[in-house]
C-alpha cells in the first residue's frame, strides 16, 4: 500500500525535472587491481565538508567500472573544461581505450590526471553509501589544482557553450 510519502513518480519525468538543474562534468580516474588506468564521465560531484575538506560523488551500480571504483583507495576528480565536451563523451563510452592519446601523469598513489581539466580534486576513499540504484563514494581531498578556467556544464541534456565571466571581470 502506498501513501502520500510514496508516490510512483515517472522516471521519464524525473529526469527531465533534474535537467533544470545545471551540474559540471568530471572524469574521475584510478588505477584497477592490475594498475591499469580507469576513468567515468561524472556529473554527480559536490562539496561535503571543509573541514576535513570532503567531497562526494556517485556511480552506478551498473557500471562497468563499479567494482574497481568502489574498491580504489585513491582517485582523482578531474573537472573538465568549457571546450572538453569530446572527452566527456570518451569516458561516458563503452569499450574503448579511454586514455589512448592522452598524456596524462600520476597523481598521488598513481591515480592518473588529465593533461587539461579546470580543477583537479586528487582524493582518498573515506566512505561509501548505498543510494539506490548508485553507490555514493565520499573521499578526502589530498591535493587540488584550480587552473581558473571555465568549466563544462550540463543543462537540460545539453552542453552550455557560455563561459562564465572569471573572477574580477564585470
Amino acid at each position: 500500500m502506498r501513501s502520500d510519502d510514496d508516490p510512483i513518480i515517472d522516471h521519464h519525468e524525473f529526469r527531465r525535472a533534474l535537467g533544470c538543474f545545471a551540474t559540471g562534468v568530471a572524469v574521475v580516474t584510478a588505477l584497477d587491481a592490475r594498475g591499469e588506468k580507469v576513468g567515468i564521465t561524472i556529473s554527480s560531484f559536490n562539496s561535503v565538508s571543509m573541514n576535513p575538506p570532503l567531497v562526494l560523488w556517485s556511480i552506478a551500480n551498473s557500471a562497468n567500472t563499479f567494482d574497481t571504483f568502489i574498491n580504489a583507495e585513491y582517485f582523482a576528480v578531474n573537472v573538465l573544461t568549457i571546450d572538453q565536451h569530446e572527452l566527456s563523451s570518451r569516458f561516458a563510452s563503452k569499450d574503448i581505450d579511454k586514455f589512448a592519446g592522452l598524456d596524462c601523469r600520476e597523481g598521488l598513489h598513481g591515480a592518473p590526471i588529465l593533461p587539461e581539466y579546470a580543477a583537479c580534486f586528487e582524493c582518498r576513499t573515506e566512505h561509501r553509501y548505498d543510494g539506490g540504484d548508485h553507490t555514493i563514494i565520499v573521499g578526502r581531498v589530498l591535493r587540488l589544482d584550480d587552473r581558473d578556467e571555465d568549466p563544462l556544464i550540463f543543462y537540460r541534456g545539453h552542453f552550455h557553450n557560455k563561459g562564465a565571466p572569471k573572477s574580477g571581470d564585470s
